[in-house]
């Protein structure tokens, strides 16, 4: 049974109240990334809030206005697809790294929240705000706990030229490490060091640290970073 704080009941009180849910809630998400200087922000992510709630309204509206003859769940189809292009300009491609994915999954989930808002699903809109603020605020604090332990590492390294790649991948070997992604890039202009992009497995035996540093030590790597 559908609870009342829903506010599915179409009246101007409930259409303006699922109008300011929506603001508020793509606000605090939005506020949290822009704090934090992510893509986004809080006027992104509240008008893509606020939009999709207006869709959802609108979709009751036509369904009371001509009731039978539309499909209400057809706009909230087409706005769950239609904002991934606004998410994929928060991708950023930067060499080998890929950026703004956290950013463009907020800007997702604020359609879907604003949708949720717009039909009158307000508690649900409510809890999935909390859970995701929340969410965005413990993960990073446990992910970096459970890395920390890790014995993935993934590595930048600059080498003065092809032939340091071959070498570099027999002490790994050698000592036992197992490759799990391997690239390289060749410098665009002469007098430029090639570039290695490598995931690794360090046993457990060995020191994580020390061993990183012993990888610098290899004759033709210029550094090695842990990205």
């Amino acid at each position: 049974m559908i609870d009342q704080f829903t506010l599915t009941e179409w009246t101007m009180e409930h259409v303006i109240l699922r109008m300011i849910v929506a603001m508020v809630l793509g606000s605090l998400i939005g506020i949290d990334r822009g704090a934090k200087k992510r893509g986004g922000g809080a006027r992104t992510d509240a008008a893509v809030c606020l939009g999709a709630a207006l869709v959802m309204i609108t979709a009751q509206y036509m369904e009371l206005a001509f009731p039978g003859k539309t499909d209400i769940s057809r706009l909230a189809a087409q706005v769950i697809s239609g904002v991934g292009f606004l998410g994929a300009g928060s991708i950023i491609v930067s060499g080998r790294q890929v950026k703004g994915l956290t950013s463009a999954a907020s800007i997702w989930i604020c359609a879907c929240v604003g949708l949720a808002a717009g039909i009158g699903f307000v508690d649900g809109a409510v809890i999935v705000t909390l859970v995701l603020l929340t969410g965005l605020h413990i993960l990073p604090a446990l992910e970096e706990h459970i890395y920390h332990y890790s014995r993935y590492v993934r590595l930048y390294i600059e080498a003065q030229s092809g032939q340091t790649a071959p070498v570099l991948i027999h002490k790994l070997k050698a000592d036992g490490c197992k490759i799990d992604m391997y690239d390289v890039d060749k410098p665009r202009a002469g007098g430029q060091s090639f570039t290695i992009l490598i995931t690794i497995y360090i046993p457990v035996k060995l020191d994580k640290e020390e061993y990183l540093n012993s990888l610098a030590q290899v004759d033709g790597v210029l550094s090695v970073d842990a990205l």
